[in-house]
């Protein structure tokens, strides 16, 4: 019968492991007719077939079309868009362009604070198709207030719709939007969504200035049925050198937002492979099961009232959707906790079913198994990359056998945690071991509690754990399956946080999963100290890692379904009359071969640092390439007078061919009093020569519209000598007549995040040349 109950206890746990995940998001498509009132995938699908047609990046060819698809869409549900088009500049990202935003409204029949719905319509200048970032945004706000309509509803709030541009260069399109349209100072909330992968459960996060407790009671009160998100991950997303559309609205607007974004498959994010067919569509159900009810909700709820003081800790949780509390309980339950634990230490010493010998000793296979699995999860990853150096060409850190690596891991972890518990176990002593985990656990929450108050709710288990404590102090031989019920709480919170932090962090972060396991597993002691058969458990789970490091290996090669990003660029030094063919590759393949050969040299011997990417890597290698007719822009002076000390510049930029990005670079420390560009103010402050931690010296990085060019006016000392550097970028390197360039091979694609299949132009000048040209010109004239 004990026996039995052990097996039961196991698959029981298992079980829910698998529910967990299972509970998070809708597990089935589409039905033969769904309603018009509610949220449709194959809808939604057919919506996004043609947005994700072509990468549609600002200043792409496809960018306009899906400007005119989107809304005629609008227009097909009653709506009477309106563009918004004017300059934008980011202080922070150092970044410039001239976003066309597309904004529709439905009045309310009453006056308050509007609804906002929001997401960006540009995709990555990878190129990327933008299905998931941010197609699948789209679709779901597009569909759902298809279905809002058709429900009948009218809202009582007017409801404001917003598909941004240029959110992938700077947020731009929304800085736009909140510094300059009318209609942001009506705005009282913002849901937004988002992608940074493309599948997985859709995460909500808060953006919010004060407290967040008003907004998770009406996110409670929407009642989406399958909420994922916790005050965990807003604190991890706050300490995160990430932002979305909905930062701007914070920062600049001091406007709320909810936004939401799937995470999982993050090796496609930004990628050419963010393509219809590696959406999932339950990821996109996700999505629309969130906005639909929130759109009922605070479509009629007063939007002015959302502001607090006060935080909430919450948490999802199956059955129960969302678990909220306010952070003035944090204390007092982590102290009732404690009280309890010590009242139960003192029982069980008092009563002898607790002895200080084997407490002692039951911190031994405790902490030693977190040392170990700690040590396995931090090294082995970094051994790893020697083994795989391929995997750093995937900048996003998760690699696509990535789900392999985890469950090698944490199976590794789980054989660690049985070996080392068979050998300390003892008939009689499984209260005494159990005292070391909840010891640590109380702890850990009392560290929480100082430094990270969102991660709060982790002493909601420790509360069963001391209630299964109890049990152990009262019987000899506790039920198993009751043990394991009373684990519940702790599997459905922790289960799905061990795969979270690697898959949104990265598998650097592997060793986190792995000193998680070992602390769940501490907290299931109750169930698996009484295990008869640990030594078998342990093998199991080594056979398991095993097999997962087969299955991590026989995925570890570049193919077609799991593509290789690769980089090239034509670099043409105009200054020293040079040409280079140039990578931000750590290792050359046979496709970049064709054009750096098979020896090429160190890049940093013969290039300018490369732009601004977001991991911050530079040129890697480089060869010397044949010159080619590439035009040169033009420098037009407009501007040189003296205002008593100071001097008055102004000059324009004019690409001679087709430019997406043009660099402006100071040659000199110039101390600059003001600086414009096409006419926005820019941050001149000479010490930010970072953003988000990576290097980004340039005054200005300008994503240039069709047809535009970069006007520059500024004032210095009036006996400053300036010279500028330019970086001019065309993203046409691949179909340039000029080039006759081979195709990637089918397992290749462009590498994200940095600008590649690119024809730079790097130039310097003077502003005292121009002036003097312009003078010479002037007596010849004479």
């Amino acid at each position: 019968m004990k026996k039995l109950s052990a097996i039961l206890s196991f698959l029981f746990i298992v079980a829910i492991c698998f529910y967990s995940f299972y509970s998070l998001m809708p597990q089935s498509g589409d039905e033969d007719m769904v309603p018009a009132d509610q949220f449709s995938i194959e809808r939604s699908m057919r919506t996004l077939i043609e947005i994700s047609k072509e990468p549609h990046y600002l200043g792409s060819e496809a960018h306009e079309d899906v400007r005119k698809y989107l809304i005629g869409e609008l227009q097909r549900i009653g709506l009477q868009p309106h563009i918004q088009e004017g300059y934008s500049l980011n202080p922070e990202a150092k970044t410039l362009n001239k976003p066309i935003n597309i904004v529709a409204r439905m009045e309310g029949s009453e006056e308050g604070k509007a609804l906002l719905l929001l997401s960006h319509y540009d995709s990555a200048p990878v190129p990327s198709y933008g299905a998931s970032d941010d197609g699948s945004g789209l679709v779901t706000i597009l569909e759902s207030f298809r279905a809002y309509l058709a429900s009948g509803a009218r809202p009582k709030n007017d409801i404001i719709i917003l598909f941004s541009d240029a959110e992938e260069l700077g947020l731009d399109g929304a800085k736009l939007f909140v510094d300059e349209h009318p209609w942001a100072k009506d705005v009282g909330l913002v849901l937004n969504f988002e992608a940074r992968g493309t599948s997985g459960p859709s995460n909500m996060i808060l953006e919010a200035n004060g407290g967040n407790s008003n907004l998770i009671e009406g996110f409670i009160e929407a009642n989406p049925q399958y909420p994922v998100a916790s005050s965990l991950m807003y604190s991890v997303y706050k300490l995160l050198p990430n932002d979305t559309d909905s930062t701007i609205f914070r920062r600049d607007g001091d406007i709320d937002s909810f936004f939401f974004a799937f995470i999982d498959n993050h090796f496609n994010y930004h990628t050419a492979n963010d393509n219809i067919n590696n959406l999932d569509t339950y990821s996109l159900a996700h999505q629309g099961s969130y906005l639909l009810p929130m759109l009922h909700h605070f479509a009629d709820a007063d939007l002015s009232d959302l502001k607090s003081d006060s935080d909430n800790v919450y948490f999802n949780f199956p059955g129960l959707k969302m678990i909220s509390y306010p952070f003035s309980w944090i204390w007092p339950m982590i102290i009732i906790a404690t009280i309890i634990f010590l009242v139960l230490l003192y029982y069980g010493i008092s009563v002898r079913k607790l002895r200080v010998r084997y407490i002692l000793k039951g911190f031994v296979p405790f902490l030693l198994s977190l040392l170990i699995t700690g040590i396995i999860g931090f090294f082995g990853w970094r051994l790893l990359l020697l083994i795989y150096p391929q995997y750093l060409e995937i900048q996003q850190g998760f690699t696509y056998n990535g789900h392999w690596y985890i469950a090698f891991f944490v199976s590794l972890s789980l054989c660690v945690a049985f070996v080392a518990y068979s050998r300390y176990y003892k008939d009689k002593n499984e209260a005494s071991l159990y005292v070391a985990p909840l010891f640590v656990w109380l702890l850990l929450n009392f560290a929480l509690a100082i430094f990270l108050k969102g991660a709060a709710f982790f002493v909601i288990p420790v509360f069963f754990g001391l209630l299964s404590f109890f049990i152990m102090l009262r019987q000899e031989q506790p039920n198993l399956v009751v043990m394991a019920l009373l684990a519940v709480p702790a599997l459905f919170i922790f289960v799905p946080l061990v795969q979270f932090f690697p898959v949104g962090l990265g598998l650097g972060m592997l060793f986190i999963s792995c000193v998680f396991t070992i602390l769940l597993f501490g907290l299931l002691l109750p169930v698996f100290g009484f295990y008869k058969f640990k030594k078998i458990l342990s093998l199991l789970f080594m056979v398991m890692a095993v097999f997962f490091f087969i299955q991590a290996h026989s995925h570890s090669t570049f193919s077609p379904e799991r593509k290789k990003p690769n980089s090239l660029l034509y670099y043409q030094d105009v200054d020293k009359d040079e040409s280079f063919w140039t990578t931000y590759d750590n290792e050359t393949d046979e496709w970049t071969r064709k054009y750096l050969g098979d020896a090429p040299e160190d890049a940093t011997k013969y290039l300018s640092p490369a732009s601004y990417s977001k991991y911050g890597i530079n040129f890697t290698h480089a060869a010397k390439a044949p010159a080619k007719n590439i035009p040169d822009f033009e420098v037009i002076l407009k501007r040189d007078t003296l205002s008593g000390e100071d001097r008055n510049i102004e000059l324009i930029i004019v690409p001679k061919r087709k430019v997406n990005k043009i660099e402006l670079y100071s040659e000199k420390n110039i101390s600059f009093k003001n600086m414009r560009f096409n006419g926005k103010n820019a941050n001149v402050d000479d010490t930010q020569n970072s953003y988000r931690g990576t290097p980004n010296t340039a005054l200005i990085n300008y994503y240039v519209s069709p047809n535009d060019s970069l006007r520059v006016d500024f004032t210095v000392e009036k006996n400053t000598s300036v010279s500028f550097k330019v970086m001019e970028y065309g993203f046409d390197l691949m179909d340039n007549p000029e080039f006759e360039m081979e195709e990637r091979k089918d397992y290749m694609m462009p590498k994200p995040f940095v600008i590649t299949d690119a024809i730079v132009v790097k130039r310097t000048f003077s502003v005292d040349s121009l002036t003097k040209r312009k003078s010479d010109n002037k007596l010849r004239t004479k």
